[in-house]
């Protein structure tokens, strides 16, 4: 029990789930007021302003370096994560988003071809540059208050 109380008070864990949720949050709002129209799916969805990836890992970095030490290896390790995760966002899983919205257009294309599709594949993947940006400067700002 002690091990359970130690995880869901540890700050390095709920600080960075708990600003997860809220933009996440946030992204569901903004759907609701701009498409008139609630998607609950938007709340464990990728993709949209601002990266929730990019601000947890911020998050979670700012906190390990006003704690243990910005000199510190745990700290190097923090932001190395977070650069590869706001890369990722940024660059690997947008061009996959990309790719879905095309193959999406060409199976839809009457006549291009004879594949039989159920599903579309998701097309809001990653983020732009812009979006890690705010997310990252979200987290930030986070980490730096708690």
């Amino acid at each position: 029990m002690d091990v359970l109380i130690q995880i869901v008070t540890n700050k390095y864990i709920y600080i960075p789930l708990l600003t997860w949720f809220f933009i996440q949050l946030f992204k569901v709002i903004w759907d609701l007021v701009e498409n008139k129209k609630f998607n609950f799916k938007r709340i464990l969805g990728a993709g949209g302003m601002p990266s929730s990836h990019s601000a947890v890992v911020m998050a979670l970095a700012t906190l390990v370096g006003k704690n243990v030490g910005f000199d510190s290896p745990v700290f190097a390790l923090a932001v190395i994560f977070a650069f590869v995760v706001m890369y990722d966002a940024a660059g690997v899983r947008r061009a996959a988003g990309k790719q879905a919205k095309l193959l999406n257009k060409l199976v839809e294309t009457p006549g291009l071809t004879g594949v039989q599709v159920t599903e579309k594949l998701v097309e809001v993947l990653g983020h732009t540059p812009l979006q890690v940006f705010v997310g990252a400067i979200i987290g930030i700002i986070v980490g730096c208050i708690f």
